[in-house]
């Protein structure tokens, strides 16, 4: 390590540790202190700077935002707070992005800022549509396998990991991970169903570990497709979370039957009652075993779910991400990019929805895969397409996925990938439904964003 880089690591330390003593004593009364101390460690950042600029205004101006800020520092435990200060801020952030900044730099290979491993695919439940119930403990990723893959990723600069399944807490060893890797933030999409005083326990004692459960809406919409008595399980489990201060969320996949009741101010309300501090919107995509094309939401719907959730940032203490029409924010697709998922089977996927891959990591270095033809493919051609509003590969601009895979030999991992390259049917619906939404994404895209886009951060 260079003398500067040396140099430039003790001032973040002494940064970082600053900023954790202000989280320790009476930390929403030090807002104005930890910006400052935020300030300095992204002081030659001008993008994160800026970011950085906007959350501070909103924190001066706007009072949802202020009373979200002012809870969170208030109400959490000193431990959670301070381990995503020091691990996702500090660690993800401040050290990964120029560590892996400086990496592309000199070997033209892009990693990812967060990597997302279904480590199992098992599961308690047995829900509507879900296929978890075919797989077996013989499936998992082996623990010396999770401990390699986490490893090899904090080695260049990788500190956030979104977990995945299957149920991430049915999986027995994935608690030893998270008390292992320490330096390390933690997501795991939860249907929350498993959560006692005792997990609930460790979930606080461990303080890395920010579950996102997992809701169709209220009680009727969930139980119909989880199985009867389960939100009464998941209201329980945020009870016991919100009891111990622990940071938590909801992920919630949109379909046309439950879109309105989602991104209701009943559904937001009782959520932010619970102690859900986030929300993370999933359009219902055609893939898994058996992709019904008719539960995908309508391209009214889809631009109507996106205006909702950007009035509902500014409206609610409560922090929301939609992860399709937020792409104007991010430079479109960021698939391969700044993310990339890890499937039970150890194939590399760009995306949780696109499920075709080039390699498997057993054997293999994680770092290797990001060299493959499929991932530099990807980031060659990102963004998709100007309009940002349009960013995906396989149902916006089709016929991206379909000579991306012909290009670089990637072969699909699961049933609706497949149909993806090889039903001519299939990709006749998607063709249609590109088209459909074509026209009204263009008039939302110059009427609501003017044309423009975080393009800088699409060739990131």
């Amino acid at each position: 390590m260079k003398v500067r880089d040396i140099l430039e690591r003790k001032a973040k330390d002494t940064l970082v540790k600053a900023g954790s003593e202000l989280l320790s004593k009476n930390p929403e009364k030090n807002v104005d202190k930890l910006f400052d101390v935020f300030e300095k460690a992204v002081h030659k950042d001008e993008e994160n700077l800026e970011r950085l600029k906007v959350i501070k205004d909103m924190y001066n101006n706007n009072l949802p935002t202020r009373e979200f800020i002012n809870d969170i520092l208030k109400n959490t435990d000193k431990k959670c707070i301070k381990k995503l200060f020091t691990n996702f801020f500090a660690n993800a952030a401040w050290y990964g992005m120029p560590k892996r900044a400086k990496y592309f730099e000199e070997t033209g290979t892009k990693t990812p800022f967060v990597l997302l491993i279904s480590p199992s695919m098992r599961c308690n439940l047995r829900c509507t549509g879900c296929y978890a119930s075919s797989y077996s403990k013989e499936d998992d990723i082996p623990y010396e396998e999770m401990d390699r893959i986490i490893k090899e990723a904090k080695e260049f600069g990788t500190y956030y990991f979104i977990i995945l399944g299957g149920e991430p807490f049915f999986n027995e060893y994935m608690l030893d991970i998270y008390k292992k890797h320490k330096d390390c933030m933690f997501t795991p999409f939860t249907n929350g169903t498993l959560f006692d005083e005792t997990l609930a326990d460790k979930v606080k004692e461990l303080g890395n570990v920010i579950p996102m459960f997992s809701l169709e809406g209220f009680e009727e919409d969930t139980d119909k497709r989880r199985g009867k008595g389960v939100f009464k399980k998941v209201m329980h489990a945020m009870e016991l979370l919100k009891e111990r201060g622990v940071l938590f969320g909801v992920s919630s996949a949109t379909s046309r039957e439950n879109v309105d009741t989602v991104t209701s101010d009943e559904f937001i309300d009782m959520l932010v009652e619970k102690g859900a501090r986030m929300g993370w919107y999933f359009m219902y995509m055609p893939v898994g075993k058996d992709p019904d094309i008719n539960l995908m939401l309508t391209s009214e719907q889809r631009l109507k779910l996106g205006e909702r959730v950007r009035k509902l940032r500014q409206d609610k203490p409560y922090f929301m991400i939609d992860f399709f029409n937020d792409a104007p924010y991010v430079g479109g697709c960021i698939a391969g990019k700044y993310y990339c998922h890890i499937n039970s089977h150890e194939d590399v996927e760009p995306c949780i929805f696109a499920h075709f891959a080039v390699d498997n990591l057993k054997n293999k270095k994680l770092m290797d895969v990001f060299k493959s033809d499929l991932f530099k493919e990807l980031r060659s051609r990102q963004p998709y397409n100007e309009n940002l509003l349009m960013p995906c590969m396989m149902i916006d601009n089709t016929s991206v996925v379909r000579e991306v895979v012909d290009k670089t030999g990637a072969k699909p991992t699961d049933e609706g990938a497949r149909m993806m390259i090889e039903d001519k049917d299939f990709q006749r619906k998607l063709d249609e439904i590109a088209e459909d939404f074509k026209p009204l994404a263009e008039k939302a895209w110059k009427e609501q964003f003017d044309c423009k886009g975080n393009y800088k951060m699409s060739k990131g």
